[in-house]
C-alpha cells in the first residue's frame, strides 16, 4: 500500500488564486489534491479560462496507453463521467466540461508487481472531478479501515461505500524563475463504492473538488455517483 499511496498522478487544469488574476506569461497557479492516498496528486491546469469558456463542451481525449486496462479503460471511464447532464448533477447547469481526459497510470510495488489504474478527469469552471477504478482484492470495508476515523460508511445503489475528505494544496510556479510557493487549498470529497453488493473486491472512486477552494457539495457527489457508476463496465447491479 505504501507504494500506492506515494504514486503521483498527472495533472490537468490550472486555477487562479482567490482574488488574484493570473499573468500567464509570468506564472502558473495549480491546484493539487491528494485523493484517497491511492490516486496520488490531482493537478488542474488551465492557462486560458476565457478561451476555454468560448469553446463548446469538451470531448474525451483518447487514453495515452496503447494497451488499455481491462475490464474498463480510462477512455471508457471518461465517456461515463463526461455526461451531457454532468453540470446539472453538480448544481451548475449553466457550465460545461472544459477539459475531459481518460488515462492509465501504472505503479510498481516493492516486489516488482505492476498495477494499472484507469482514471478519468473532467473539469468545469466550478468543479473538477475524477473517476477511477480498482480491480484488486481490497474491498470497501478494507479501505474504510485504512482511511481513518473521518471516513463515513454509506450505501450507494445497494453497494457498500465510504465517503471521506482530503485537503488540497495550492502551488504557485514562477515561470520566469524563482521558487514555487505552496499553501493550503480547499477540500476534496471522495466516494469509494464497491463493484458489487457483496463487496467481493474492487471498487470505483468518484472525487470532486472546487476551483474556488470551497467545500464541495456531498449531495452533488452522490448524484454524480448514482448516475455514472451503473454505466461503467464492471459495475454489478447486485
Amino acid at each position: 500500500m505504501g507504494d500506492m499511496v506515494d504514486d503521483f498522478a498527472d495533472s490537468k487544469r490550472a486555477t487562479s488564486e482567490a482574488g488574484k488574476p493570473v499573468n500567464v506569461a509570468a506564472q502558473v497557479i495549480a491546484a493539487i489534491v491528494v485523493v484517497g492516498g491511492l490516486a496520488g496528486l490531482l493537478w488542474a491546469l488551465d492557462l486560458d479560462s476565457k478561451a476555454s469558456a468560448e469553446r463548446g463542451p469538451a470531448t474525451c481525449t483518447a487514453t495515452h496507453d496503447s494497451k488499455p486496462s481491462k475490464p474498463v479503460s480510462g477512455a471508457r471511464l471518461c465517456t461515463a463521467l463526461n455526461r451531457p447532464d454532468l453540470p446539472a448533477l453538480l448544481g451548475t447547469p449553466d457550465e460545461h466540461a472544459e477539459t475531459a481526459d481518460g488515462n492509465e497510470s501504472t505503479i510498481t510495488s516493492a516486489d516488482g508487481t505492476k498495477t494499472t489504474t484507469p482514471e478519468a478527469d473532467v473539469d468545469l469552471k466550478t468543479y473538477s472531478l475524477r473517476l477511477s477504478a480498482s480491480n484488486d482484492d481490497l474491498g470497501v470495508a478494507d479501505m474504510a479501515g485504512l482511511l481513518g476515523t473521518g471516513a463515513e460508511k454509506k450505501t450507494v445503489l445497494g453497494h457498500p461505500a465510504v465517503v471521506y475528505s482530503d485537503r488540497t494544496i495550492a502551488l504557485s510556479f514562477n515561470l520566469g524563475g524563482g521558487k514555487a510557493k505552496s499553501g493550503p487549498g480547499g477540500i476534496a470529497r471522495s466516494l469509494l463504492v464497491a463493484r458489487d453488493a457483496k463487496d467481493g473486491g474492487g471498487y470505483f472512486e468518484v472525487s470532486i473538488w472546487r476551483q474556488d477552494f470551497a467545500t464541495p457539495d456531498d449531495t452533488a457527489l452522490f448524484r454524480v455517483a448514482e448516475k455514472v457508476l451503473p454505466t461503467v463496465p464492471g459495475w454489478a447491479a447486485r
